[in-house]
Parts: C-alpha cells; sequence; structure tokens
C-alpha cells in the first residue's frame, strides 16, 4: 500500500518521527504540497495524510487508488467529504487532541494582556530598571483577575477545560452555548449572549466555524462589551470581523485583544490586526505543542489501523 503526506512541516518540522507508517506500507512525506501538487504526489496512492492542503473535488478525481483521507487536524473543511463518500473514500480528523494546550494558550494570551510581561522584559532589557530611581515600575496598568467575569462562548470541550483555569484564577465564570450544558458545569452560569457581553471583563470564543457563528463578532457585538473587556479567540479566525475588532481597538471601545487565529493564514502584510494597539496575535499555535502533536500523531497512526481493520472510527463522511 503507498501512502503520501501532503504537507507534514506543521504536524511534523523535524522533531517527531513518521516511521509508525512503515508498519502499513511504503510512504513519502512532503513538507508542503500546492493543489496542483497534491494531485500528482496522491496519483497512486491509496492512503493520503493532510493537514491544510486543499483535496476537493478537482484534486480527489484525480486520485484513482485512494481509499482513505486522514486529516491531521480536527477541522475538515479542506476535503470535499461528499466527494469522498460519493467515490467510497474515508475520511477521519483527530477531535479533542488538543483540548488542554488550546486552553492554556487561551490563558497565555490573557496574561500577556493583563501583565505584559513581554513589554516589561523588553524594558529591563534595555535598561529601564537599571537607571530607574525606584524599585518597581510600569510600562502599563496591570490587572488582577481575581474576581473579574469570564465569559465563555462555546461550551464543548475546549471551552470547559477554560472555565476550570479561570475558576482556578479566582474568577466567576459565565457561558453561552447552544448545547444544554453538561452536569459537570459546576458553578459555571449560562446566560444569553448579551446578558454574558454585558458582564464579562474577558469574553472568550470557543466556538466552531459555522454558518451561524460566521462573522458573529462584529461592530453590535463589540458595542455591547464592556471598555475595560478583553476579547480572546482561539476559535476560528472567521468567527470575528477583524476590520470591527481592529476599529474597537483603536477607538477604545473594549481594552485589547489575544488572537491565535485569523480570518487568512498566513496574514497579509497589511492585515488590520497586525498593528493594532493592545492586541497580541500568535500564529495558530495552539495545537503545537511537542505533547499535543505527539498526541496527534498517535490518534493518526490509530485512525489508520482502524480504518484497515475495517472498523473506522473518527469517521467525518459516514
Amino acid at each position: 500500500m503507498k501512502i503520501v503526506v501532503l504537507d507534514a512541516y506543521a504536524t511534523n518540522p523535524g522533531d517527531l518521527s513518521w516511521d509508525f507508517l512503515e508498519q502499513f506500507g511504503h510512504y513519502i512525506v512532503y513538507y508542503r504540497s500546492t493543489p496542483e501538487q497534491a494531485a500528482a504526489r496522491a496519483f497512486d496512492c491509496e492512503v493520503v495524510l493532510t493537514n491544510k492542503t486543499v483535496l476537493m473535488a478537482e484534486q480527489l478525481s484525480q486520485m484513482p487508488k485512494l481509499r482513505y483521507v486522514g486529516l491531521l487536524s480536527t477541522g475538515y473543511n479542506v476535503v470535499d467529504v461528499a466527494y469522498a463518500k460519493e467515490h467510497g473514500i474515508t475520511v477521519t480528523n483527530i477531535p479533542s487532541y488538543s483540548t488542554e494546550a488550546v486552553a492554556q494558550l487561551t490563558f497565555a494570551l490573557l496574561l500577556e494582556l493583563t501583565n505584559q510581561v513581554g513589554l516589561h522584559s523588553t524594558a529591563v532589557r534595555e535598561g529601564a530598571w537599571t537607571s530607574c530611581p525606584d524599585f518597581s515600575f510600569q510600562k502599563t496598568p496591570l490587572v488582577e483577575l481575581q474576581q473579574k467575569t469570564f465569559g465563555i462562548i462555546g461550551f464543548g470541550k475546549i471551552g470547559q477545560q477554560v472555565s476550570k483555569i479561570a475558576e482556578a484564577f479566582g474568577m466567576r465564570v459565565l457561558a453561552h452555548s447552544d448545547v444544554p450544558p453538561p452536569e459537570t458545569a459546576g458553578s459555571v452560569e449560562f446566560v444569553s449572549l448579551e446578558e454574558l457581553l454585558r458582564q464579562s471583563d474577558v469574553v472568550s470564543l470557543h466556538v466552531p466555524l459555522t454558518d451561524a457563528t460566521t462573522g458573529m463578532v462584529n461592530a453590535d457585538f463589540l458595542a455591547k462589551m464592556k471598555p475595560s473587556a478583553f476579547l480572546l479567540n482561539t476559535a476560528r479566525g472567521p468567527v470575528v470581523d477583524e476590520a470591527a475588532l481592529a476599529e474597537a481597538l483603536e477607538n477604545g471601545l473594549i481594552a485589547g485583544a489575544g488572537a491565535d487565529v485569523l480570518s487568512a493564514e498566513p496574514p497579509e502584510a497589511e492585515h488590520p490586526l497586525l498593528n493594532c494597539k493592545n492586541c497580541f496575535v500568535t500564529p495558530h499555535i495552539g495545537w503545537a505543542g511537542l505533547e499535543t502533536r505527539r498526541r496527534l500523531l498517535a490518534v493518526c497512526e490509530e485512525n489508520l489501523r482502524a480504518f484497515l481493520e475495517e472498523n473506522p472510527v473518527n469517521v467525518v463522511n459516514p
């Protein structure tokens, strides 16, 4: 059996191994592939592994031997799953592998907004402390999280993990979700979206990207937040109208924002959030810790094994 990995670099830039694929057949690894290259590289393969390389009908139709697409991600919008199902191609994803890591990054962004460690560390390196007449100084206002209100929009596994961390900081947690709250929600208060925006000092997005959530954070949404509030997005970039967010930040309608995802990745140089005041943007790294990616590859291996044993799991096009 022939296996191809179309875009290995982000998942495994060299600190992990693809050798587990040897047990299943002959494999070849490409760091990156364009959609045009994908069709040629997978022409005679039965198994394709991909993260962000697009496999629409145009590409899939040029892979006559293809039986299985293993996504190296949770999202599966890069694959035409309807076409795959119609042509007997099983597509699987990697669910829930990055829950703890994304929750961790959510608070890394928040703590940068509240304490701005990077700014203060740079100031110290540049001599601001050695030349200071006082034992301490602050470059920006510092914010304590204790007794603040943390609002979570979307209460799936990541949202639930975020709520536990917020409670550990001594924060009151509000949540808004379209699905019934789990019994393990504890002291989390479920409220309407409007009430969450009105009360929250931090608003954190943990919703999937759907027609309903695309652009949900717009000018009206931001106008309902506290002027002192922070917005965090570790969900999907298109959930936020980024031009509206940039305008809100520049005009002081909210106090700051942190995002690990943008509507276009990588963004163009003139993206409105890249030079916006009090806005921290990281390059979609919530999933990228070594331990997290090792877990991803372990699930990838089990997905492929289950498929070959004719008992597929994590199928997104049943």
